[in-house]
């Protein structure tokens, strides 16, 4: 970590180079935790967490994109939210710039959109990796640099890995996503060496593909913890424009970009400008889009999709809409608790609190029957555990038997149901059974702790408008209860701060989750982050039974292995009630004016609009 190669080293004589690039190498060999026996190294254009990649060394574009696709003209999207104040994503402070964080900066590597993960070169024209795992090596593309004209090195590399794990501002998730790293070595001024701490994180080396190259000779004259409005100096295949806070930011793409001709870029950034337009809430947002006011809308509730899709524009064909399959997890969108608060931390109080959301009731009444209720946290995947576990996964469980809920082993998880929508009452009966057992009596007319004489009293807390005609009909069963139970809805901007320091009660929240999990769990439910302020554990999940499932999935050797340990860690989550499920979509809805263009293939994750166009 600490090796820092100055790119003033450009002028040094060649010899003198090379005997520092020899010792570099033998230095990072003898320091590397490689095995002994170790014989295989594969130097690839781009390689897979399990068996070979798709796409070969010789490959021109990805499938889901169009080498014809005609440059040229703006894509104007809408964003709902009050404003940003920041163009720095990687801080913990601030509201970052819509579009910032994916346009503006190049990563080491970028993943294809219809594998399970794989990555190809980007700003590392080659990778090497050894077949067990315990380093990876990036080659770094010649022609790589930043917008300033200013050549991307491995300095630039070491010093964004160390900004991002080490400075105290920054966004915790890299400290834990990259957790692993024994050290990052520079070979030579275009190669770089992260060594790890062991040969046991299969997935390493592919997420550190995913990381972000900063400038370093420009943070040298700026702060990098700074969130504020100061242009940052990217490498990616748009550059800020202009921007009016609270109202819209616009990105141009970089005429000279030096990866457009790359096989992984074939067919994507079309559009001379991206515009994002701001608006206060998804009615004022709805009406703009239909108005021309902006091009593209992914839809999110059910009865605008049912009902306000309609009008002159859509008689003429002049919007269209489309549903495009989705075949990844769909993740876990549900009432979250924060298992800080001394009222949640009894998983008998969360699963009661459960069987008074009438999902049944609020599909048919406000969501016209379109969703599917969610059972697992890998939803709408082969990832999510059904029926009860077997083999492996049995083999796993069974070592924590005594430590993990009984019904692990027992019952298949299944979301609260209500056979008859709008009566509830039988799921309230079961709900006042397990309260009693909990510890808790109704007096006078509320639900109070048999021992403190405390009511159970919380708040909900929001910022989309759109969710308190769901949210509210949850409060009125909870009072039924006899549970104090309250909605409150504030900015976006102070809802970010809340969720940052844990200051809520429960929130409504979406975890995503991919077709391969990995390092990414620590950051949902390790007991290392459980703490640690602007973490994404909003549970505060802190059981060692779970650090351990993290780590059974992050080290699985294969593919099958993955499969029926996430299987495990799935039924351990959801069977300690730590959320309340909602629902989910197999299909993304979208909505778009005539004028653009997709490829007849999409992603796993259904519309890229990077690989869209203008006709």
């Amino acid at each position: 970590m600490s090796l820092d190669i100055r790119t003033a080293a450009f002028g040094h004589k060649k010899i003198f180079s090379a005997i520092i690039s020899t010792f570099i190498l033998l230095w990072a060999s003898l320091s590397s935790p490689v095995n002994a026996e170790e014989t295989k190294v594969s130097v690839s254009h781009g390689f897979a967490m399990h068996g070979d990649p798709k796409y070969p060394a010789d490959f021109t574009h990805f499938d889901y994109a169009n080498p014809k696709a005609p440059k040229g003209g703006t894509l104007r999207l809408g964003v709902v939210g009050d404003s940003f104040d920041s163009f720095n994503p990687f801080v913990i402070k601030g509201v970052p710039a819509a579009g910032v964080a994916g346009f503006m900066h190049d990563t080491l590597a970028k993943s294809s959109g219809d594998e399970a993960f794989s990555e190809y070169g980007l700003i590392a024209e080659k990778i090497e990796i050894p077949e067990d795992r315990s380093w990876v090596t990036f080659h770094l593309n010649p022609k790589a640099r930043f917008h300033d004209g200013h050549p991307i090195t491995a300095e630039d590399v070491i010093f964004t890995f160390k900004m991002l794990t080490e400075n105290e501002q920054s966004q915790p998730f890299y400290k834990a996503y990259y957790a692993d790293v024994k050290e990052v070595l520079a070979v030579d001024e275009r190669t770089v060496r992260f060594n790890f701490k062991s040969n046991k994180n299969k997935e390493l080396a592919l997420i550190l593909g995913q990381l972000p190259v900063l400038p370093k000779h420009y943070y040298e004259n700026h702060d990098f913890a700074a969130a504020d409005l100061s242009v940052p100096l990217g490498s990616g295949p748009y550059k800020l424009k202009s921007f009016e806070p609270g109202r819209s930011i616009t990105y141009e793409r970089v005429k000279d970009y030096w990866a457009a001709d790359l096989p992984v870029n074939n067919g994507f950034y079309n559009f001379d400008e991206i515009t994002y337009e701001y608006y206060k809430d998804h009615t004022i947002a709805l009406e703009a889009f239909k108005a021309g006011e902006f091009d593209v809308r992914i839809e999110n509730t059910a009865k605008n999709w049912a009902t306000a899709y309609t009008g002159p524009q859509f008689d003429k064909g002049n919007i269209v809409k489309e549903q495009l399959p989705e075949s990844t997890p769909s993740g876990m969108q549900a009432f979250i608790f924060n298992i800080r608060k001394d009222i949640f931390k009894d998983p008998k109080v969360r699963q009661a609190l459960g069987l008074a959301f009438d999902f049944e009731w609020t599909n048919a009444n406000l969501f016209y029957g379109q969703y599917a209720r969610t059972n697992s946290f890998w939803d709408n995947s082969e990832l999510a555990a059904k029926g009860l576990p077997k083999g492996e996964e049995l083999e796993i469980l069974n070592r924590f038997k005594g430590k993990i809920p009984n019904e692990v082993f027992t019952k298949e998880y299944q979301a609260p149901t209500n056979p008859k929508p709008g009566n509830i009452r039988n799921n309230l009966r079961k709900a006042t059974g397990l309260l009693k057992e909990a510890g808790w009596e109704i007096n006078n007319g509320k639900l109070v702790n048999k021992k403190s004489g405390k009511p159970l009293a919380f708040e909900i807390t929001i910022f989309d408008q759109g969710f308190e005609r769901i949210v509210l009909p949850f409060v009125q069963n909870l009072k039924r209860l006899g549970v104090d139970a309250s909605l409150r809805r504030i900015d976006t901007t102070q809802y970010i701060n809340r969720i940052r320091d844990f200051d809520f009660d429960m929130i409504v929240y979406t975890i995503g989750q991919s077709n391969s999990p990995g390092n990414e769990q620590r950051e949902f439910w390790h007991s290392s982050r459980a703490n640690v302020k602007g973490s994404r554990n909003l549970i505060g999940i802190a059981d060692p039974v779970i650090d351990e499932l993290i780590d059974l999935v992050i080290t699985a050797p294969d593919r099958e292995s993955l499969v029926a340990r996430t299987h495990a860690l799935d039924r351990v989550l959801l069977w300690n009630h730590f959320v309340i499920p909602q629902w989910h979509l197999p299909y993304e809805r979208i909505a778009y004016w005539k004028k653009l263009a997709h490829p007849e293939k999409q992603t796993k994750v259904g519309s890229d609009l990077s690989t869209w166009w203008i006709k």
